[in-house]
């Protein structure tokens, strides 16, 4: 029966359903888990990248840019702010100009990569054009709105097809604080305190359940994190291979949103401090 009604988003079969965006959501329940997780002094995301190898070049990701190896999380907002400081000492005016690198936005995606692409040049795109406008960051809700009202657009006319991504956002705006949203392809969006997209979502979100407060800080968030992902990745082994790790807090000096999307090394030492690193079996048997 579904055959006949599955092949335009545009159609609706007797039940009230749209195939297409069904599918589309069965797409990113086998993509890469992305988690993330709302402190009361930041947010925390993780992601399984699913893009893995001995040959794959991660130099970028090690060296250069800003840690992200451009699969799972991604910086939806940057800009550098130079507040003017006027000061007035003994007749004399003297303007200090202090520069400040704000970062208010990121996001994890889950599900086909080359749409996420397109949805995070859309998602930079607005943001700036916000900032340009009204001379302020876009709030996060704002965000995932202009987003999801592109993605909807896609169910309705036809000769389209549904975004086939799941996006997580991390935010931060003066009003509302930390945030974090979710919103999948049919343009719905939702706010979380603790969330959890693409496979074994439904395993996470239980763990969550069980081991969330409404009081948690970033640095119990972070473990928390991790202890999910070792839980339900698939992979036997949690290792910065497989893993994309970033927060977003308040810088301590300027009091403005940082977020730190972090480094392979950066990882390995998070995992080490957690102890939820796993040695190969090949290399014990060397050493042993």
């Amino acid at each position: 029966m579904a055959r006949r009604y599955d092949s335009r988003t545009t159609i609706f079969s007797p039940e009230g359903r749209l195939y297409q965006i069904e599918y589309a959501m069965e797409a990113i329940s086998h993509a890469g888990t992305v988690l993330g997780v709302l402190a009361t002094d930041g947010v925390v995301l993780a992601a399984e990248k699913k893009v893995t190898g001995k040959l794959l070049d991660l130099s970028g990701a090690k060296e250069g840019g800003y840690g992200g190896s451009g699969e799972k999380i991604y910086l939806l907002n940057s800009c550098v702010s130079s507040p003017d400081i006027i000061e007035c000492t003994s007749g004399m005016l003297t303007i200090v100009v202090s520069f400040w690198d704000i970062r208010n936005v990121i996001g994890g995606v889950a599900g086909l990569t080359a749409d996420a692409n397109s949805l995070i040049n859309f998602a930079r795109s607005a943001a700036q054009r916000h900032l340009l406008m009204y001379n302020e960051d876009i709030p996060v809700e704002l965000l995932a709105q202009r987003l999801c009202d592109m993605k909807q657009g896609y169910t309705q006319y036809g000769g389209l097809r549904p975004f086939g991504v799941s996006l997580l956002y991390a935010g931060y705006d003066p009003h509302y604080q930390f945030q974090l949203y979710h919103s999948d392809p049919s343009g719905n969006y939702s706010g979380w305190k603790a969330t959890c997209i693409g496979a074994n979502n439904g395993t996470a979100q239980s763990l969550l359940k069980q081991e969330y407060k409404d009081t948690i800080e970033v640095k119990d968030a972070i473990g928390l994190v991790l202890r999910t992902m070792s839980k339900t990745m698939d992979s036997t082994t949690l290792s910065s291979e497989k893993l994309e790790f970033a927060v977003l807090t308040l810088d301590p000096e300027t009091k403005q949103p940082k977020a730190k999307i972090y480094r392979p090394a950066e990882i390995d030492t998070l995992l080490v401090a957690e102890g939820l690193t796993k040695k190969d079996e090949d290399t014990e048997m060397k050493t042993a």
